[in-house]
């Protein structure tokens, strides 16, 4: 029984992880170098993430500066910024590449905090199958005489007890973002 909740419990964890990885993939007013961890360059024929090739630097709260451990990758570099979804205009002048994050207008905010609810709402949904499938998982215990009838209760309420709190989690990295992304 405790295996199952723990198992159920990792599961969660990673849950809420990813979906805060998806989170700094969107976009806000200030320059941030998560921005760029989808960004993927064509490294001597092999796609690499953008912060393996080059150093990402924050020198102003609306620019961000790229600078490639080789200087050979600017242009590549300059392509696969503009071939992201994150609707920015890379600036290459030979040794660096500068990006000014322009401030979001009203109605992009609205379409970033709409989408950062969806990936919200898709986590919440992992969590709740994780639920699903742990309940399930104690219930066939409890058939198979494995555990008792109280045991298979009480794992259900431990189990409802990590679901309530992750989806809180949830539920606050999402009241984050959307703050960060409203903010002026």
């Amino acid at each position: 029984m405790q295996n199952t909740i723990s198992l159920a419990e990792d599961k969660m964890k990673k849950t809420v992880a990813n979906l805060k990885d998806e989170f700094n993939t969107i976009r806000t007013g200030r320059a941030s170098a998560a921005l760029f961890d989808q960004v993927k360059v064509n490294y001597y024929g092999q796609m690499t993430p953008l912060n393996q090739a080059a150093n990402i630097s924050i020198p102003e709260a609306r620019l961000v500066v790229i600078q490639p451990w080789d200087k050979s990758l600017l242009g590549e570099i300059e392509k696969a910024i503009q071939k992201s979804e994150l609707s920015v205009n890379p600036n290459n002048d030979g040794k660096v590449i500068r990006i000014n994050i322009p401030p979001l207008t009203e109605e992009r905010r609205k379409e970033y905090v709409k989408i950062a609810k969806s990936m919200a709402e898709q986590g919440r949904v992992a969590i709740r199958n994780i639920r699903r499938d742990s309940n399930e998982s104690l219930k066939k215990m409890q058939k198979n005489s494995d555990i008792s009838e109280d045991d298979e209760k009480r794992g259900t309420e431990e189990i409802q007890k990590l679901t309530d709190s992750y989806i809180e989690d949830i539920n606050s990295q999402l009241d984050e973002k959307e703050k960060e992304i409203m903010e002026i």
